[in-house]
């Protein structure tokens, strides 16, 4: 076990934590962590709260280091951390975005109910499993030309849209429409091409699942009506995946171009894991480039799934997805660096807003979420672990003034892969799970032992902070009933 951070904590409320700027030379602002009292033992459990302190020593960074409640241990970053830099005086980082770059959520709803799915469950978790390609390394339906990837890469979903995976108005309700301007295709590597071809269109491995879900709860029904979200027992479905190899090859390539600006811009570093660039310099518009492109090929991976996804349910149910109701409520990036403007002291300000782990979360008003939610606020999607809840939450102003927009992503984990491995041993998940009245199909059985509920903590507890501490808002809490795992 990670031996257990010793630094100073102080509680500025029930929800917020301070790491003070005087605890370790180089710290420009302070930290500021996101969690209850009961959450602080398992924060503290390694050494993120170490990389929160790390994140606040970057040149050009703007307001405070933060973390929400999932926090733990990443690269350079913690995941949870995020952290903005000024255009002109800061820096990225790719460990501020990670090695999935795009992974995030998309969630569909439907006009079905508990009791219309129930009976046919295995036969829908069976025809995903088929449709979906899932699973380490797997390859895709897809089949494409480095010519055609490269234009995947300029458009995202809107690519996929366009050669008939999915609808127009998907694209509406996906963050930033599903397309990252600045994407250059020439700032990527040749190994990164050869990765990302034959994986468009998969689910991958890890925490990636494709899952159905009803809803259990709903705390605002007059926003979740806006939403989509009609009734209990409803049934929804959650997508969550990434750029796959595409993308952890960028990240992997810039790292390298990064650890030699570190050198030639004279940056000093408290952990190399964080190496960087300027924003104004050519490595770091070349990594911005290419990130571009790998967010806009993880848009046209989930709008690919959720077609296929759609078709599935088309296939179980006998009828058209549009007959079912399956709606696209939205899609979130929660690993991604995004120049935005943000209100700071009083002054209006181009920012670099690194989210590692977390999810944009702006307020009503906001002109950058679509406009039937503009209401309402952002919808934002966090996943929990497959035997518990996921959540529909909206952003606030709060956040907007707090946390440059942003929320927590997940449950965030407790147990690393193998102490999963090792704390499963001898278990069997997936008649567990069955138990609880979950349906369960993966690529491999370490899979699921590495993503056993246990290895995460309550998504509940995560969602009570950021609810608490007033950065995004509870709509409704949706269980699983049916899971695919790569």
């Amino acid at each position: 076990m990670a031996e257990e951070w010793g630094g100073p904590l102080e509680k500025i409320d029930d929800y917020r934590w301070r790491v003070p700027r005087t605890y370790k030379s180089g710290m420009l602002t302070d930290g500021v962590i996101y969690a209850t009292e009961e959450m602080m033992e398992h924060i503290r459990a390694d050494q993120a709260p170490e990389q929160v302190a790390n994140v606040a020593c970057l040149p050009g960074i703007v307001g405070v280091s933060m973390a929400m409640p999932d926090i733990h241990w990443g690269y350079g970053f913690p995941i949870g951390g995020v952290a903005a830099m000024d255009v002109k005086s800061g820096v990225v980082s790719p460990g501020g975005v990670g090695y999935d770059i795009n992974c995030g959520v998309r969630m569909l709803r439907t006009d079905l109910t508990l009791k219309e799915v129930k009976p046919r469950i295995q036969d829908l978790v069976n025809q995903l499993f088929k449709d979906v390609p899932s699973g380490v390394g797997s390859e895709g339906r897809i089949r494409i030309s480095e010519a055609e990837l490269a234009k995947v890469a300029k458009k995202g979903a809107e690519w996929a849209v366009e050669n008939g995976y999915g609808w127009p108005e998907d694209l509406e309700v996906t963050e930033q429409g599903g397309k990252l301007e600045g994407a250059d295709p020439s700032t990527i590597s040749d190994k990164a091409m050869k990765r990302g071809r034959p994986q468009l269109g998969t689910l991958g491995a890890g925490n990636h699942f494709l899952e159905i879900q009803v809803v259990d709860e709903i705390y605002d029904p007059d926003t979740a009506r806006v939403l989509g979200i009609e009734q209990v027992g409803q049934i929804t479905v959650m997508i969550h995946t990434g750029s796959r190899g595409f993308g952890y090859q960028i990240c992997d390539d810039y790292l390298v171009v990064m650890q030699s600006a570190v050198q030639k811009y004279g940056l000093s570093l408290p952990d190399r894991q964080l190496a960087c660039a300027p924003l104004e310099s050519p490595e770091g518009k070349r990594y911005l480039a290419a990130m571009a492109c790998a967010a806009n090929y993880a848009w046209a991976n989930r709008q690919a799934i959720a077609h296929w996804t759609r078709e599935a349910f088309e296939h179980v149910f006998g009828t058209s997805a549009r007959k079912l109701g399956m709606r696209q409520i939205y899609d979130v990036a929660h690993n991604i660096a995004k120049i935005e403007e943000h209100e700071i002291n009083g002054e209006k300000r181009l920012v670099c807003v690194h989210r590692k782990g977390a999810t944009r979360a702006f307020p009503p008003g906001s002109p950058h979420i679509p406009e039937q939610y503009r209401a309402i606020g952002q919808p934002v999607l966090v996943p929990g672990d497959m035997g518990r809840y996921s959540y529909l939450l909206v952003g606030t102003e709060r956040a907007m003034k707090e946390t440059f927009g942003s929320t927590c992503h997940g449950a965030g984990r407790v147990l690393s892969r193998h102490q999963a491995i090792k704390r499963t041993k001898g278990m069997n998940i997936t008649k567990e799970l069955a138990d609880q009245g979950i349906t369960v199909k993966a690529a491999s059985r370490e899979t699921l032992a590495e993503e056993a509920p246990v290895a995460y903590k309550d998504v509940q507890d995560v969602i009570e902070a950021v609810d608490g501490a007033g950065i995004s808002r509870k709509v409704a809490r949706m269980r699983p009933i049916g899971v695919v795992k790569g």
